[in-house]
Parts: C-alpha cells; structure tokens; sequence
C-alpha cells in the first residue's frame, strides 16, 4: 500500500509537469509500473484494457467454454439470435424459498454475479424450493469449502451441490463475447465505439469489414439509445474536416443532439466535424478565458469552443470554412441564447486572420491600458494544418506594439508521430513564425490519435517583432501614407 501510495505521488507529480493528457492510460500504468515491482499482474491486467481491443474477462481464463455462444456461430456475418443459444452446467444449492435471501447473503461470495442471468430459479419439482445458482468458477469441482459448509449448516440447508442446466441466449452474451464467437480466431475484436448522440460511430479494421452489419447490429442491441450505427470509410481529408462513412444499423438519420459540459448542440454527423473526445480539452481551453476576454475561433466547427466562451461573458468572433459548420454553428448559438455575444464568419482562415482578426486587434489593442485585464486569445484547432497557418502573424499589424501583457495568445493545434511530440510542434510551429519560442511557450499533450501519433496543443503569446510591422520612418508623411504598407506586408 504504500508503494501504490508513493506511486500515485509520484505520478501526480509527474502530471502535473508534463501536462499529460487525461487519455494517457497506458503511459499512466507504465508509470506506476516502473515503481512498483511487488504488484506487477495488477499493472499487466490494467495495461491490456484499451478502446480498441475487449479486455479478456475472468469466464476466458478459468474456463473458456462456459460463457460463449454455441460454436456454430463462428462466420456468421447475418445476426441469427437465435443460433447463440447453449446450455451449460453449473453448480446450485436447493433451499427453502422462505430462507432464499438469508443464503444470498451468508454465501454472497459464491453466488453467480453474472449480469442478466437470475441467481435464483424455480425447482420445476417442487414449488416449495428454489435453486440457489452459484458461481462455477467459485465452486469448480461442484463442492463447496469448509466455510461454506458450516454456513449452511447453521441455516439448516444441504450442502450437496446440485448440478443446473442453465439455458444462455443471445441476450445472456456481451457484445466482446459475440464477436468474439463470430469473428475467425485469433482476430483482433473491436467493440469501442464513439457516441454521438443517438449515434455510434466505429472505426472498423479491413479485416472486420465483412462482419460489419453484424457489428453494427450488436452494438445498438447492446447500448440502450443506440439507435444508428456508421464506419468510417475515410479519412479526414476533405477541405471541410468531414469524412464519408456507412450506415451498418438501425435508422439513417445523422441529424442528431449531443451534450457537452453542460452545454448542448445539434448537428449533421454526417456533414460537419464532432469529437467527442475532445470535451475535456474544449474545458481546459474555455477555463482560461475571463469575462470581457475576446476569443477568436478560427476553426470553430459548430461551436464547442465559442459557445461556452459566449456563455462565459466573452466576445467571440467565430470562423468556418465548411457552409454546413457555420450555419449549424449559427443554429446552436441561438440554441444556447448567444447568438448576439458571438459574431460568426464563413471564411477561409487566413482570410479571417488578415480580414476580422486584424480589423478588430488594430481597434482594441492601442487601446489598452497599463494593467488592463482583459486578454485576447486565438485558438486555431485544426491539428492537420494549423501550425502552417501561423505564419499569417508575420507583420499582421502595423504600428507600436500595445503593452507586452496585451499581446494575443495563441493556442494552436497539431498532430505529431515524432519521438518527441513537444520539440517537433515548437520546431514547426517557430519555423512558420520565423522566430523562436523557447521559454516562451507552452505545449499539452491533448491525447492519443493512434499509435506513434499525438495530438498536442502548443500556447504562447505572439512575440512583439513578429506581430507588428514598425511604421514608415518617413514622419512627415501623413499618417494615412505611413500605414498603407499594412495590407502589403501582411501578404508578404
């Protein structure tokens, strides 16, 4: 114990230094790992369990044939409910019905747990008793221990252990269990899903494909509200961050209603871009923001950074290239009441960088005053291409530069498969800025895409050389003169 205590230490310090990311689990248990020696199967059984792989379950390692479907179900890739149905054998105790919960408690250790399976069933030979089903990976010879022997015997109840013929179906089974059955042996199973509302969204492998209406069939039956089921077909690559996908199950209905730290949105799945993975960063991100603070939102999507920074009593621009974004971005400011704190742009983002970013920092910047609170943040969540964008601050405005804690902060988004994630956003990101950013910078690693693959999230205020662009030396020109250059150099 306190090996695990000065582990769960270390490891909030460690946390806390890195800023690592809230889905970091298998760095996590590595971690605790390394200092813990003495406890290493704990560490081992944890590490297994991911999103994308089913965790093996007690039933497989004690016995595996004792909880899986009928084996004639390997193959099937038309869901045949009733094809799953196996009778297997497990050990019960016959007990008067008056004395029935007494046994369940005494022997709750032994007892079957297993959910959706009753522990208690009717003796068909006489209407006076019950069958007390029990676990049999408890009682695996069929008889019980000296502890529960004498425990029976103060109840008055025979400890001969009977043997039941317990009926399975299909609605006994989980999901992993399913498909673990159908899919050819040996084969990864993939039942972790995204949910989108009503919808769950799947990133299948080619070797699933051929099952994937089965796939699609058994996660709605097995997720109450599921109501759709869609794979992926392609990656993110379109000009509008949305991706082709396929209906595998239930209704083809995409327009669909999520909650988001208490915030809720509407949306076509099928149209505009929705992580919901992203939640916890979207927090952290509006968590910083101040009332009176401005955010703009280059890459705002239907809203889950601007719409809570509205609600947060900041001014928002908020900009999206996608047609279908913005006017869903639009339709969920209203349906949160701030569609008068949040101005909304469908634009290219450079242009909104050159075009109202500029127009409203030349305007609010000069106008700051020494110890002013109010800050500017500009968040550019666009993790493919985001970092190439940065280079529109070069000289973006003209002029003196307001105070130093005026400056905006950027908060810019990017994937990375190098060995060393943080270097290579900052290295990226100093290349387009065309200065350096070193003790000047921040980076957080958001999660994990894939293996080898992070997205991070790189912070920091737009150094005071790169941002402005000093006016003409030339004073006696007209102050118009002196700053016509502004638009040009901007392009440069």
């Amino acid at each position: 114990l306190w090996r695990l205590g000065y582990c769960a230490r270390l490891l909030k310090t460690n946390h806390f230094r890195t800023a690592a990311s809230n889905t970091s689990f298998p760095a996590v248990w590595m971690l605790l790992a390394q200092h813990s020696g003495r406890i290493p199967g704990l560490f081992v059984v944890v590490k297994k369990t991911n999103f994308f792989t089913m965790p093996e379950t007690m039933e497989d390692k004690t016995n595996p044939e004792l909880y899986l479907p009928h084996p004639g179900v390997r193959g099937m890739t038309v869901l045949n409910r009733e094809a799953f149905k196996r009778t297997v054998v497990v050990p019960a105790l016959k007990v008067k019905k008056e004395i029935v919960s007494s046994v369940l408690k005494s022997l709750k250790q032994s007892v079957l747990q297993r959910p959706g399976l009753k522990r208690v069933v009717e003796d068909p030979e006489d209407e006076d008793s019950r069958f007390v089903i029990l676990d049999p990976h408890k009682i695996p010879e069929f008889s019980l221990g000296e502890s529960e022997q004498q425990v029976l015997k103060q109840l008055s109840v025979h400890p001969e252990v009977s043997k039941y013929h317990l009926e399975l179906t299909y609605e006994n089974f989980k999901s992993e269990e399913i498909l673990r059955a159908v899919l050819p042996e040996g084969q990864e199973v993939t039942s972790g899903f995204s949910r989108v509302g009503h919808i769950a969204h799947l990133n299948l492998r080619d070797h699933q494909l051929p099952y994937r209406h089965l796939i699609g069939q058994v996660i709605m039956d097995k997720n109450p509200g599921i109501t759709c089921v869609v794979n992926k077909t392609n990656i993110i690559d379109s000009t509008y961050r949305n991706f082709e996908m396929e209906v595998l199950a239930g209704e083809n209905n995409l327009v669909t209603k999520v909650k988001e730290n208490n915030i809720a949105y509407e949306l076509d799945f099928s149209k505009v871009y929705w992580n919901p993975r992203l939640s916890t960063e979207h927090g952290r991100i509006v968590e910083l923001l101040k009332p009176g603070d401005v955010l703009f939102d280059v890459f705002a999507g239907i809203g889950p950074f601007a719409i809570p920074a509205a609600r947060r009593k900041c001014r928002v621009f908020a900009n999206d290239l996608n047609p279908e974004s913005y006017t869903w971005l639009q339709h969920n400011c209203k349906l949160n009441k701030v569609d008068t704190k949040v101005k909304a742009f469908n634009m290219d983002g450079r242009d909104f960088l050159r075009g109202p970013v500029r127009e409203e920092l030349s305007k609010e910047l000069p106008l700051l005053k020494e110890g002013q609170k109010t800050s500017f943040h500009i968040v550019m969540n666009l993790p493919a291409l985001a970092v190439e964008f940065l280079d529109v601050f070069r000289h973006l405005l003209v002029g003196e530069p307001c105070s130093p804690a005026g400056l905006p902060t950027v908060h810019c988004y990017g994937f990375s498969k190098h060995s060393n994630p943080a270097r290579d956003i900052q290295e990226r990101a100093e290349a387009s800025l065309g200065t350096s950013l070193a003790g000047r910078c921040s980076t957080f690693l958001v999660r994990n895409v894939a293996p080898n693959k992070e997205m991070l999230c790189l912070s920091f205020q737009i150094p005071v050389d790169v941002l402005y662009k000093r006016p003409c030396p030339d004073e006696a020109k007209p102050a118009s003169k002196r700053l016509c250059t502004s638009q040009d150099s901007s392009e440069e």
